[in-house]
Order: C-alpha cells, then sequence, then structure tokens
C-alpha cells in the first residue's frame, strides 16, 4: 500500500466550471409579438385601404362617397382595434392560466 504524503486525506480536485442553468425559450413572448404585428399589418392595410376613387359609387356625388367611404374605413379599423383587444386579453389569461399551474 502506498501513502500519500498528506496523510490520510483524500486528494481533492477541482470541480470543473459549472456551465449557467440553459434559460426557458420564451415561446409565448414570442407567438404574442407575431399576433401584434399581424393586428399591426392588418390595421395599417385596412387604414390604406380606404381610399378609393369617386368612380366606384356610381350614383353618389364624390363628397358623399368620400364621407361614406371614410365611415366605413371607420367601422373598420374600429373592429379590428376591438378583435386585437380581445385577442389579447384571451392570450393574457391563457397565459396566466399556464403559469398558474406550473408553479410549485
Amino acid at each position: 500500500m502506498m501513502s500519500s504524503p498528506q496523510g490520510n486525506t483524500p486528494q481533492w480536485r477541482p470541480t470543473p466550471p459549472q456551465r449557467p442553468p440553459r434559460k426557458k425559450p420564451r415561446v409565448f413572448l414570442w407567438v404574442f409579438l407575431g399576433v401584434q404585428l399581424l393586428f399591426l399589418i392588418w390595421l395599417i392595410t385596412g387604414i390604406a385601404s380606404g381610399s378609393g376613387t369617386p368612380e366606384d359609387c356610381g350614383t353618389l356625388d364624390a363628397q358623399t362617397c368620400n364621407e361614406a367611404e371614410n365611415v366605413g374605413t371607420a367601422i373598420g379599423v374600429g373592429l379590428i382595434l376591438v378583435l386585437w383587444a380581445v385577442v389579447d386579453v384571451i392570450l393574457g389569461i391563457t397565459y396566466a392560466v399556464y403559469r398558474f399551474s406550473r408553479r410549485p
């Protein structure tokens, strides 16, 4: 039996450096941002589509035609904003339920 120069003390090896724990992927964040981007694009295209020509209105004069287009655009944009808010609330509730179900 060989005896170590230190006696009966065990030989300690340095521990290898530990990697920091990996962060969980933030899937919900990217899904949420993707939904926001889609609604923003939809809103911009909805606003931009409100410009037409008076020939599209048939028997209406130009002023009445433009006013009707503006009202229609405002109604469409309002519906997009309401739908956007509803979807955000649903996403928020879904995320809260998911987080609470994962708590220890």
